[in-house]
């Protein structure tokens, strides 16, 4: 249990048998009546996305989460298969839970892997990723680091959108959040 003063983003609570995580808080004091704290709370299961005001001072349950690095291996062709740097132990991962952190994901990455009773909540990738882009239509001559972008496939699968002077093999970061070009590697 934990009061609604201690409310962070991240924290997971346990809201009439559902685990919602707090994706915003704010504590509002009015000159007139009591103080109360607005959240925003997301379902850890669908992903529903809800507005939820608590009184201050109130007990809110919270869920016990243990969220660990874990290194991606592989996909055997239904699951996505993680192992536990520590312990050495593999755990699958259904694609329903693992959702677009796929189009990110190379073997052998790390990403933080959210469990709760055994069972896996959802996976967290780092804010951005290297990837090499795998295809891209050839660059014209007088294209220019400002103006238009153009698709271009990643070694992963996804598809971004790319300055115009970019090529097949070229290292880009990707921001894993909303899938946009943050810049090259060299």
């Amino acid at each position: 249990m934990a009061s609604t003063n201690d409310l962070k983003n991240g924290l997971v609570l346990n809201l009439e048998g559902q685990l919602w995580t707090v994706v915003e808080f704010q504590h509002v004091k009015p000159g007139k009546g009591p103080a109360f704290v607005r959240t925003k709370l997301k379902n850890v299961m669908s992903g529903k996305v809800v507005d939820k005001t608590f009184n201050a001072g109130v007990k809110v349950e919270t869920a016990n989460v243990d969220k660990r690095n874990m290194q991606y291996l592989y996909n055997d062709g239904t699951d996505f298969i993680f192992m536990d740097g520590d312990t050495y132990d593999q755990i699958a991962v259904s694609p329903e839970v693992v959702g677009d952190a796929a189009k990110y994901m190379l073997e052998n990455q790390d990403a933080i892997v959210a469990r709760h009773d055994g069972t896996v909540l959802f996976i967290e990738l780092p804010a951005s990723v290297v990837l090499e882009i795998s295809y891209t239509e050839p660059g014209l001559q007088g294209d220019r680091s400002t103006g238009g972008t153009k698709p271009a496939t990643l070694e992963t699968g996804a598809e971004i959108a790319v300055p115009l002077f970019l090529e097949t093999g070229t290292k880009v970061k990707v921001d894993t959040r909303d899938g946009s070009y943050l810049g090259r590697v060299s």
